[in-house]
């Protein structure tokens, strides 16, 4: 099929298939890319509003098993500065979150085999009784999938537990690169992709809000970056009518610094910012069922989150009040709410402020 009628094809969101995807994303010029997915943006997004949200990534523990490749974040259990959060930090950091006007906390910690279901629900549960407007945007498929075989219980229990305990959405962390070739050599220890997924299917049902991320610039092919947005498409494709689904992809490229990735397999992430706009530009032109693309600022900086509005990104993510993981590895960016306003209208749009459901926000 020629290229003129692969554009075609998309901007009637007509699926994609993963050879029509791949080539794409190794032949198409930049600029067709980005001027397509524009457009797309358009028909998902109508208008020039760009969204942004204020929120507080909070690590619930820094004590992982997984230890993968990637993550400087971690710590074993007997390492000096292993900690688990107590609630007078809750406290202190929720505080500070609702003094600047934000009303969620993005609460991850990794895979701590000393915190069991009971653990999460009982603190989701304390925090909504201390702070009852605060929105939960926590865990994450692999935790889930780690939690149901810790409780040898299922996928759906543990969910339905959580989600009674206050839980408001689940992050698409973990997603790293759907491809079990790639999740062994970076994440050995994690959900494999399969389980990734189901656990997304289940959040569904449930009528979870969701949202799917991809890493990638490390060990994984182009096509396997194309299969990752067609089994994201799939899964969306498969959900309840009036579901949610995965409101929302973001993807970012790996950060390198000082990681077991690079110090001992030699991986340097291959970033670049027009490869990270052509990522941006093929995930909107693939993700023909995912309203929200939003651009990981915190990773790209400043210059090339503004020209991801303009390669079919409709959001710049939140002022990330705190950030453990991502800057551990390399990312300095950091942006308050008047940054993220100026950066958008910088760009030609108009900011939005925007919640987890990207609902506005007045």
């Amino acid at each position: 099929m020629q290229r003129d009628q692969i554009y075609n094809k998309a901007l009637g969101l007509q699926p994609l298939d993963i050879e029509e995807g791949t080539g794409l994303y190794e032949n198409a010029p930049l600029g067709e890319l980005m001027f397509i997915a524009s457009r797309l943006r358009q028909i998902h997004n109508p208008g020039r509003k760009a969204g942004w949200m204020i929120d507080r990534n909070v690590n619930i523990s820094n004590i992982c098993i997984s230890r993968c490749a990637f993550c400087n974040f971690c710590r074993r259990k007997d390492s000096p500065d292993s900690y688990v959060t107590s609630m007078d930090q809750y406290r202190q950091k929720t505080d500070e979150l609702f003094r600047i006007g934000g009303d969620q906390l993005l609460l991850q910690g990794g895979m701590n085999p000393a915190l069991g279901l009971d653990f999460y629900c009982s603190l989701f549960r304390e925090l909504k009784k201390l702070y009852p407007s605060l929105k939960l945007h926590a865990l994450g498929p692999p935790e889930i999938v780690f939690l149901a075989k810790k409780e040898k219980t299922t996928i759906s229990r543990v969910l339905a537990d959580l989600i009674e305990a206050g839980l408001d959405s689940l992050p698409g962390a973990g997603a790293e690169i759907l491809s079990d070739r790639v999740r062994k050599i970076i994440s050995p220890a994690k959900a494999s992709a399969d389980e990734w997924l189901e656990v997304m299917r289940i959040a569904h049902r449930f009528n979870l809000p969701t949202s799917a991320t991809m890493m990638y610039g490390h060990v994984e092919t182009v096509r396997e970056r194309i299969e990752h947005l067609v089994r994201l498409r799939e899964v969306q494709e498969e959900k309840p009518v009036n579901s949610y689904g995965f409101i929302a992809f973001i993807p970012w490229p790996f950060q390198d610094k000082d990681t077991r990735l690079r110090n001992k397999l030699g991986i340097k992430s291959t970033y670049t910012p027009p490869e990270y706009l052509r990522m941006i530009a093929i995930s909107r032109i693939m993700l023909t069922n995912i309203r929200n693309i939003q651009a990981s600022v915190l990773t790209v900086g400043r210059e090339t989150g503004m020209l991801s509005l303009h390669a079919g990104a409709n959001d710049l993510g939140s002022v990330m009040m705190e950030e453990n993981v991502v800057s551990s590895a390399g990312s300095d960016n950091r942006f308050s709410a008047d940054d993220l306003r100026e950066i958008i209208s910088a760009a030609g749009f108009e900011p939005q402020r925007r919640n987890q459901k990207y609902e506005e926000v007045k």
